[in-house]
């Protein structure tokens, strides 16, 4: 029994995906519970890191430069090719960093503070970007700046900001209550895995509900693929001069979906979207990857270490 257990915490990520590609149509149900879900994971996430720690730093720049020009290149690139193909491009890049990151920037020994600051820049200058960029792209009546920038802004408000407050005030107010909280801290891990199985439901879903389109829905898939590999590794190159590829690369590289999903419908052709739901699946495949292989490393080390005493 005890195997079983500790398999199912060492693949809860795999285990995640598969549930949530299986059993679609069940827990597609229950998107409203995802915000509440990150906000505590993220407030759990946050007991750990100290906010005098959150500095701007040039690597975070060098960061948020590449992906905008990343993102600008890749679609003007593919523009006259496919344009919703060049839509969910630029959406796929330019999305900022998921507010889950931290979880497994914690879960790969990165530099929390490090990755918390770049999501808070990467947020603020999308939010800024994109209702000044993306009329221009597809034009749509009605929206002006001001509504876009508010309506971005209150939404990083709610699942960045407010879970940083509120971690903030417990540990002035209740320092045993986030002793207690930085003890459990691998909670908000399980808690991210449950978001999992909800994201991949719905984007199973949203493939499911164009079957017409699976010619353009493959290009997609092929497409936020390329992008994925692309942002990590350029990410874990810049991080390293850095002396943090772990942050860095997951800065760059794990993306808030939810965020570019809601994007690519209010600002872009809605079947842009599909790219930023594959985007799900390829990113969640590489940080279970990379948490098995930093999992085996230690095994390694603690072996070895026990061979030489």
């Amino acid at each position: 029994m005890g195997n079983i257990i500790q398999f199912i915490k060492n693949q809860a990520l795999p285990i995640a995906i598969i549930i949530g590609c299986l059993f679609h149509d069940f827990f597609g149900q229950f998107s409203a519970i995802l915000p509440y879900n990150l906000f505590l994971m993220l407030f759990i996430s946050f007991s750990k890191v100290p906010v005098r720690e959150l500095r701007p730093k040039k690597v975070h720049f060098l960061l948020l430069g590449f992906v905008l020009v990343f993102a600008l290149v890749g679609y003007l690139i593919v523009r006259d090719f496919d344009p919703i193909l060049a839509e969910s491009i630029l959406v796929v890049a330019m999305t900022p960093t998921a507010t889950s990151a931290i979880v497994v920037v914690n879960k790969l020994g990165g530099d929390g503070a490090n990755l918390i600051t770049y999501t808070i820049i990467s947020n603020i200058a999308v939010s800024i970007i994109i209702p000044v960029l993306f009329p221009l792209i597809h034009p749509q009546e009605g929206l002006t700046f001001i509504q876009g920038f508010w309506t971005i802004l209150k939404k990083v408000f709610a699942l960045l900001v407010l879970p940083m407050v509120a971690s903030e005030i417990v540990k002035h107010a209740l320092p045993k209550f986030n002793s207690f909280l930085v003890k459990y801290n691998s909670a908000s891990f399980y808690l991210w895995a449950c978001s999992i199985v909800i994201l991949m439901a719905n984007m199973m879903n949203s493939i499911l509900d164009n079957p017409q389109n699976y010619h353009i829905d493959i290009l997609m898939a092929l497409a936020s693929l390329v992008i994925c590999v692309i942002l990590y590794i350029v990410g874990k190159k810049i991080g390293s001069r850095y002396d943090d590829r772990v942050s860095c690369g997951q800065a760059i590289g794990q993306k808030n979906t939810i965020f570019a999903i809601w994007v690519a419908h209010t600002y872009l052709t809605p079947l842009s979207a599909v790219g930023c739901s594959f985007y799900i699946l390829w990113q969640n495949l590489f940080n279970s990857w990379q948490l098995n292989h930093k999992r085996k490393k230690d095994a390694e080390k603690q072996k070895n270490g026990d061979t030489l005493l």
